[in-house]
């Protein structure tokens, strides 16, 4: 059974461009949500000791993301809005690619367990 990829796209960001890298991304709500095969996006903001977002997309399958990368829709989602300053806000990038062999999440809330009796 074909397992779903995961994208990362580690992106350098220096501090005095963060507030503009982050803005643009909040304008591309909506960009990748429709595209077959997509299952998931986050944009991560480094916490301490790194100037490195991660921007982690899900896919179906390796062909589902290519076909993403391939369409126009990629291409408008990675123009900058028509701003030509947003580009310059990242100075470096570079993809990781894996593979998903474990998947968990929350259980559902399970009904009310009876009391357990005393041990008196």
């Amino acid at each position: 059974m074909p397992m779903s990829v995961v994208k990362i796209n580690v992106i350098t960001v220096p501090p005095d461009r963060q507030a503009r890298f982050e803005e643009r991304f909040r304008g591309r709500a909506g960009a990748v949500e429709n595209t077959p095969g997509f299952e998931w996006f986050e944009l991560l903001r480094p916490q301490e000791g790194t100037d490195q977002y991660l921007v982690y997309t899900r896919w179906s399958s390796e062909a589902a993301y290519q076909a993403w990368q391939s369409s126009q829709d990629f291409d408008r989602a990675h123009s900058g809005g028509g701003d030509s300053l947003a580009p310059a806000a990242a100075q470096s990038s570079h993809l990781w690619s894996y593979e998903v062999l474990e998947s968990a999440g929350p259980r559902p809330a399970q009904e009310e367990r009876p009391a357990q009796k005393s041990q008196a």
